[in-house]
């Protein structure tokens, strides 16, 4: 057994551990007419508080003594997520990271943008302490819901001695949360990290780790105080495409611009035509993958900056945040 099963396997007996869990609805909390619907459902439907009763192993923990804690941050699905939620989110977060009893947090989450949610959260944060975001490709009500584990599994991590930073814990794998993405639409197994890869599995509630827990600067909750956040838009490079919807976004004031390029990082010379004009002009452009696993290799003669292995949201997020801290 490793040092980090043995951990896991001794939490029960050491000190119980106070976790947090904070509720932003999505599916994990969604429900349906019939049970054997696992599509035609409406999201954030069901409180946290809730669906924590409804796992038995968070029972268990805490006639064990653990302290489970619940906020409802929100109750949306997350297709829907915008500014004034991840700011309500982030403070919420870093409130209760502050309180010395407390161990870890969990936030329940949407599957739809988890993986734009983790990735502002570990860059504005970087916590010292596990944020663990959770979510279900299942509602509540179907036969057999995937959320009850994923949201157990998350509080076993969030308790695990040593645990640290904003990962995603869902269908028995742990992904770093500026890394993880969700890369198909109905499998209960709907999430990947690219060439990265899991950062540990969860097998019968040990946690065997494959890599280091994540680590990095925060830029300070103080970068999303702005009430008018930058305008920052994704256009995708495809065959036939051209310039004017970067014309448009232009006259419209936008301050940054993703193209989501085909191959290696590859732009629709009449796109980049345009992509270049706007830059010149002080736009912040960056290339990112379309799809797939891997990142872009550097040509040594590229006209726009590439975003490494980071998704089209991904790297508007982090066009976002540097646009903000640019205010600051």
């Amino acid at each position: 057994m490793t040092s980090l099963e043995t951990n896991l396997a001794s939490i029960s007996r050491s000190a119980p551990r106070h976790i947090v869990v904070l509720g932003t609805g999505g599916t994990l909390a969604g429900t349906a007419s019939s049970a054997d619907d696992n599509v035609g459902y409406t999201a954030g439907q069901v409180a946290v508080s809730q669906l924590l009763a409804a796992v038995p192993a968070l029972q268990r923990r805490s006639s064990e003594g653990w302290v489970i804690e619940s906020e409802q941050v929100a109750q949306i699905d997350s297709k829907d997520m915008g500014h004034a939620v991840w700011r309500r989110l982030a403070e919420r977060v870093q409130h209760h990271l502050e309180r010395p009893e407390v161990d870890g947090l969990v936030v329940t989450h949407g599957t739809d943008t988890l993986e734009e949610t983790g990735y502002l959260l570990q860059r504005v944060l970087a916590p010292v302490k596990p944020v663990v975001l959770t979510a279900a490709m299942r509602p509540s009500s179907a036969a057999q819901p995937d959320g009850p584990q994923n949201l157990a599994d998350a509080v076993t991590v969030a308790g695990l001695p040593g645990a640290r930073g904003v990962v995603a814990v869902l269908a028995g794998k742990v992904w770093w949360g500026t890394e993880v993405r969700k890369v198909h639409p109905y499998r209960l197994d709907a999430f990947d990290a690219g060439d990265a890869g899991p950062l540990a599995h969860i097998e019968e509630g040990r946690l065997r780790q494959l890599r280091d827990w994540p680590t990095g600067t925060a830029l300070g909750l103080q970068v999303l105080a702005a009430d008018i956040w930058p305008e920052v838009q994704i256009v995708v490079s495809h065959a036939g495409a051209d310039g004017r919807m970067v014309d448009l976004l232009m006259e419209a004031g936008v301050q940054g611009l993703v193209v989501a390029a085909t191959g290696n990082g590859t732009v629709h010379q009449d796109l980049q035509a345009a992509l270049l004009r706007a830059q010149s002009e002080g736009v912040a452009v960056v290339r990112a993958l379309r799809g797939g696993a891997g990142c872009i290799v550097p040509t040594g003669h590229d006209l726009v900056p590439d975003a490494g292995a980071l998704s089209a949201v991904q790297a508007r997020i982090e066009i976002l945040l540097r646009l903000l801290a640019r205010r600051g």
